[in-house]
């Protein structure tokens, strides 16, 4: 009988010590992973295009020239806005992490660390990345995602009212919007929300979910006893019930 073995995963580490990228890599290879590597931004997007496709990316926030956050703001901005990010950090400073799940990173993971470590934190991401179903993922490449009065910018990752007025949204509130209006008229668990919008998941709690909701409603406007746009479906999850229409201006 003709068994197919699962294709490795292909990671690409970007990152400027050359001893980091060769330990890096030949840890992961050990773990069964496919790994390529990039010592800048330049070569980044020169492998992404001549080495792909890839299915996460390592990503060093302190290289020469374009910083990982500069990186991660465009690839977040660009066509390869869905692939998964771990950013890695040599500070301590908690506003550095914070700046980075901000700009769009999955998860990061602070200067020394155990190889070991890395890797559960690569295979919580790929796993959190595909939790959706093949049919409820995005595969939107417009920057704007109007829905009612609303129009969401997945370049700037801000939203607009309808005279243009920037409403003003946390990290996590733009993450959960961006989550909903990917896949209107879905029912989301909120496990699966927590999943995907959250990069550790030691710190998720069931509550949290409803929190952020209740938090998102009020800068939609959206009144929680008659819902135009964030419904709670008892017992299952929450659905986005607008429609969306994706916009490139």
């Amino acid at each position: 009988m003709n068994t197919t073995t699962p294709a490795a995963d292909h990671i690409l580490l970007v990152d400027d010590d050359r001893e980091i990228r060769e330990l890096v890599g030949a840890y992961l290879q050990k773990n069964g992973l496919r790994v390529t590597t990039a010592p800048t931004g330049r070569h980044m997007r020169q492998t992404l295009e001549t080495a792909g496709p890839f299915d996460l990316v390592i990503l060093d926030l302190m290289l020469p020239g374009e910083d990982g956050l500069t990186l991660c703001r465009d690839l977040r901005g660009g066509k390869h806005k869905a692939l998964p990010i771990l950013m890695l950090t040599a500070r301590g400073d908690e506003a550095d992490r914070i700046l980075g799940l901000e700009m769009g990173a999955d998860d990061y993971l602070a200067k020394p660390f155990a190889a070991r470590e890395l890797l559960a934190r690569i295979k919580s991401v790929l796993r959190r990345t595909r939790m959706l179903p093949p049919n409820m993922r995005s595969t939107d490449e417009a920057r704007y995602l109007a829905f009612g009065d609303w129009r969401l910018d997945t370049v700037e990752r801000m939203l607009l009212d309808h005279e243009g007025t920037v409403v003003s949204l946390s990290g996590a509130e733009y993450r959960l919007l961006r989550v909903l209006v990917d896949h209107p008229q879905k029912v989301l668990t909120r496990d699966q929300i927590l999943s995907i919008t959250q990069g550790r998941e030691a710190e998720l709690f069931e509550r949290s979910i409803d929190l952020m909701i209740s938090r998102l409603r009020k800068c939609l406007g959206d009144d929680a006893r008659e819902p135009r746009y964030i419904k709670t479906v008892r017992s299952e999850g929450y659905v986005f019930a607008a429609q969306v229409e994706a916009q490139d201006a």
